[in-house]
């Protein structure tokens, strides 16, 4: 930059400073003293700032008015914008960390002013301050991260009790209540109880002969399997016990065991430490600590005997949702609890169709696609399931098997959809006949999605590309699974396709000011989470796993195989890992908001709502993205 430069009085500049991302966390006598080391410079609209290889870069340039964009130019002639950005946007930063020229052209578009602060004094402070370092220079670090969950925790869903982070922050071992009492499997049913009073107690580990943990005996097996049936008190506390006994490592966070006590259906679980029994931990000391909302709809899932009974859980979800994230909960661990939810309240409803229709004629399960096959969905997300049936042994039977399976859907999906989970617009569900077929069949489609070099088709096919056995026969489920594993991995114009995919998606070009770039469509100057910041993730995920053989559906759960496998850079893959993550907590995060509001959860946002740190997230992620996709370029360079 060669143009003059000017003076300016550094109350200005502190005022500008203090409502300005990073230098608004320094303290007031640090910002005093940088606001005198700033100037001002006026740069008239169309005016080139840097260029990318020939500016020397001398000043960090922090934009106090108006805006620019920010581009670059490599061996084709046509200009690939990268940025726009508006007040408060800094820019300058790198180059001058790495004592480089200008890596982009910078120009203003329209009439901007900067604040200038000279090389050194920048490289000072960032040598000093490792806040601005870290705002600067290292994207998706884990004080930036932590503070942006924070604040769109805190500002968002208004937390209730601010102090009660404890799913997310106390280990099981710091909530242990019970410590372990054992008694031998010989001992008595009376001697059980009589011991269990005596200490005041709810439960007991039982040993075998040989001294080793068999079982544990509670004050309601007491109840449902002695007192109820009348057993003689006498009897071995054996008969009464429940085995196996489920374990928990003592360093587990207390979510870890909110979720193995859903999972597993038990009340009890013994917390060890390197084989060693530290204490009992009982789904009432999880309550206890905040975890009682998800438990209680667990619970009322697994009770339930009538389908009325269960119509509009799906209204219920929101307040655990809303629970966990006051607790610090990220993304990743939500959607892992309303799978759960989710996944129950499907068993109990195919298990009481089950009970009125009778046994089917065939083994079949029940697939779940798309977000709900990657364990991926948030709220009253649209079904997408399916039917997969052994074929009859005798062709002469299939007609009868056809007509079972199509009754069960649609009962099922009615039922699904009394409980607060919308019909597929699309029809991708068990009650389209299309999608309740035999194994021969769905083996039939997918060889030919696979097969069919059909852009189109492939798109269309990438929901079933996802999916996951829900309930059933989970070994039909898994056949299904290894086919397309094995087929997509010598398929490579079909990935292809596949990679195509995930350039439609592409990053928008940033924020300016108040708005997106881009201004088109029904949601004009909003920001698809779900479109922009999501789905490129899961496109990227999907097509790299299907490449490597990889049979895992969950996003974050497949870029972690890949790092492991060396498919992708371990860099890329915590930072790609962040940024979807903070993604999906925006986009659950604003649905919570829409649904305690009365109104339709979607997942686009005004950025005027978003703060500083959260349009800095999303910037960071969009950086990241753009690596992403360039990989994708480089495994597919035919594609593009």
């Amino acid at each position: 930059m060669t143009r003059s430069r000017h003076a300016v009085a550094p109350k200005v500049v502190v005022e500008f400073l203090a409502r300005t991302l990073p230098f608004n966390e320094l303290d007031s006598s640090t910002l005093e003293d940088l606001a005198q080391q700033w100037d001002i410079e006026y740069y008239p609209k169309g005016t080139l700032i840097f260029q990318q290889g020939v500016t020397e870069v001398t000043h960090l340039c922090l934009i106090q008015k108006g805006g620019i964009k920010v581009y670059f130019k490599d061996s084709e002639p046509d200009t690939a914008l990268k940025d726009y950005r508006g007040e408060g946007a800094a820019f300058g930063a790198l180059s001058i960390v790495r004592g480089e020229k200008a890596a982009l052209n910078v120009e203003a578009v329209e009439d901007t002013f900067c604040f200038l602060l000279e090389k050194e004094s920048f490289l000072r402070l960032v040598q000093h301050d490792g806040r601005v370092a870290r705002f600067y220079l290292q994207g998706f670090s884990e004080d930036f991260v932590s503070a942006a969950y924070s604040e769109l925790r805190s500002e968002k869903v208004k937390l209730r009790d601010p102090e009660a982070l404890h799913l997310f922050s106390s280990g099981v071992s710091d909530i242990i209540r019970i410590q372990p009492q054992m008694i031998l499997s010989s001992a008595s049913i009376q001697e059980a109880a009589m011991r269990m009073a005596e200490l005041g107690i709810g439960s007991l580990l039982v040993r075998g002969p040989n001294n080793g943990l068999v079982g544990i005996v509670t004050d309601k097996d007491l109840r449902t399997k002695v007192v109820a049936r009348g057993l003689d008190y006498r009897e071995p506390v054996e008969k009464i016990m429940s085995a196996p006994v489920h374990t928990i490592p003592a360093g587990a966070l207390c979510f870890d065991a909110l979720l193995e006590i859903m999972t597993k259906g038990v009340n009890h679980l013994v917390v060890e430490q390197e084989r060693e029994i530290m204490g009992v931990l009982s789904s009432h000391d999880i309550t206890v600590y905040k975890g009682v909302w998800t438990i209680y709809l667990f619970r009322r899932i697994l009770a339930e005997r009538t389908f009325s009974g269960l119509y509009g859980f799906a209204e219920k979800v929101p307040m655990a949702v809303r629970t966990l994230i006051e607790e610090g909960a990220r993304g990743g661990s939500v959607a892992r609890v309303i799978t759960m939810l989710n996944d129950c309240l499907l068993d109990r409803v195919l298990g009481m169709l089950l009970e009125e229709m009778g046994p089917p004629p065939v083994p079949f399960c029940w697939l779940k696609l798309g977000s709900d096959g990657r364990r991926e969905q948030t709220f009253r997300t649209d079904q997408d399931n399916a039917i997969v049936y052994r074929d009859p042994e005798d062709p002469r039977d299939l007609p009868e098997a056809e007509a079972y399976f199509e009754a069960l859907a649609m009962q099922a999906i009615s039922h699904l959809e009394g409980c607060g989970y919308p019909r597929c617009k699309s029809e991708i569900m068990a009650s389209n006949r299309r999608w309740c077929k035999p194994m021969s069949v769905w083996l039939t489609y997918f060889d030919e999605w696979v097969s069919t070099p059909d852009p189109q088709e492939a798109s269309f096919a990438t929901i079933f590309f996802d999916l996951r056995a829900g309930f059933g026969e989970f070994g039909l489920g898994k056949i299904l699974r290894k086919r397309i594993t094995a087929l997509a991995e010598r398929q490579h114009v079909f990935l292809m396709h596949l990679a195509g995919d995930c350039m439609l998606a592409a990053p928008p070009l940033s924020f300016f000011r108040d708005f997106l770039v881009e201004r088109t469509g029904e949601y004009s100057n909003r920001l698809d989470l779900k479109g922009r910041c999501v789905a490129p993730f899961v496109n990227f995920a999907r097509v790299m796993a299907l490449k490597h053989g990889i049979d895992e559906t969950n996003t974050m759960d497949r870029l972690q195989l890949l790092a492991e496998r060396g498919r992708i850079p371990m860099d890329l893959y915590a930072d790609a890992r962040e940024a979807y993550e903070f993604g999906f907590q925006l986009g659950l995060v604003h649905q919570l908001r829409m649904a305690e509001s009365g109104r339709n959860p979607d997942t686009y946002v005004d950025p005027a709502d978003l703060s500083d740190i959260e349009r800095k997230a999303l910037k960071e992620s969009f950086a990241v993205l753009n690596r992403v996709l360039a990989l994708i370029k480089q495994e597919f360079p035919a594609v593009f």
